[in-house]
């Protein structure tokens, strides 16, 4: 990808120093209302049962701690507990992406008449705490409605690059875009809609639901990088980007893990969509630049 001098986000926290402490007991009457927007809004590396499981785990919901010796702005300050583990490169790049997103989204959006309120990119180690309740490594990126905050150890990229075979910058640009995707919809009311339908729906239904915001965070994604430019004006994608995004989206799909880890699928408990679902919104996002087109998945 080509970014150039393209200024980093300053919108970010690097809790990559503090340790989340011991996860306890339910703490906070909200706590199972969190539960079905964290997982509505997750990446898609685990599957609902992490989730649940960690609502027997959580802790109380409180706010994330922050501040150091050298007092910076609120956005950049390291975490009390530890020094920063963030690799500087990844940082950088990582930052640059939220930045883009940030220019993208803002433009698109007041086309439509909304303001777009730019979101806050948690960077964490292992464990940490957000709005939603104890956020983990082994639950992949998330977004967090209740904080509107998105929850990212950089440590997924090598696991995506690794575990999932899908390495490349845009595969790594396509995480962020992904938790983006769902601020966007957050920010037009999306989430709180399919939160309220799958209030009163199934567990196949609520699924069903869930894979449609996952799709439509997948469109938003290919949405601002066919519209994501270096700050001289060009393209950020080069030759080779777009397929790295394709690659990534299909070694996340719900059929692709559900046959490496258990051996067969079970469509009914499908939550993000099967890899050719996820394939086909990043293209058709990425291909009309619109955000329209991802309400029609």
């Amino acid at each position: 990808m080509r970014f150039g001098d393209e200024p980093e986000s300053e919108n970010f926290r690097d809790e990559t120093g503090r340790s989340a402490g011991g996860l306890g007991g339910l703490g906070g009457g909200n706590a199972l209302g969190c539960l079905i927007p964290l997982v509505m809004s997750r990446f898609g590396i685990g599957g609902v049962i992490v989730v649940v499981i960690g609502y027997f785990i959580l802790s109380s919901l409180g706010g994330l701690g922050g501040g150091g010796s050298i007092q910076q702005p609120a956005s950049q300050q390291a975490a009390k507990s530890g020094q920063s583990n963030l690799d500087p490169k990844i940082k950088h790049f990582t930052l640059q992406v939220l930045g883009s997103t940030e220019t993208v989204w803002t433009d698109l959006l007041a086309k439509r008449g909304v303001r777009y309120t730019p979101t806050t990119l948690v960077f964490y180690s292992e464990s940490d705490r957000s709005g939603c309740g104890i956020a983990q490594s082994a639950m992949g990126p998330f977004y967090c409605p209740t904080d509107r905050d998105i929850y990212l150890d950089t440590q997924f990229f090598s696991e995506l690059a690794t575990r999932f075979q899908a390495p490349g910058d845009f595969a790594m640009a396509y995480v962020v875009a992904h938790e983006v995707g769902h601020h966007v919809q957050d920010v037009l009311g999306r989430l709180n809609e399919a939160h309220n339908a799958q209030a009163s729906a199934g567990e196949a239904q609520g699924n069903a639901i869930q894979v449609q915001v996952e799709l439509q965070a997948d469109c938003y994604a290919g949405v601002w990088a066919a519209n994501a430019r270096t700050p001289e004006g060009q393209p950020v994608m080069e030759q080779g980007d777009f397929q790295e995004g394709m690659r990534a989206a299909e070694a996340i799909g719900d059929d692709t893990l559900q046959k490496s880890t258990q051996g067969y699928v079970v469509p009914d408990s499908f939550t993000h969509g099967t890899s050719a679902q996820r394939m086909a919104a990043l293209r058709t996002g990425f291909q009309s630049g619109d955000p329209a087109a991802c309400s029609r998945l």
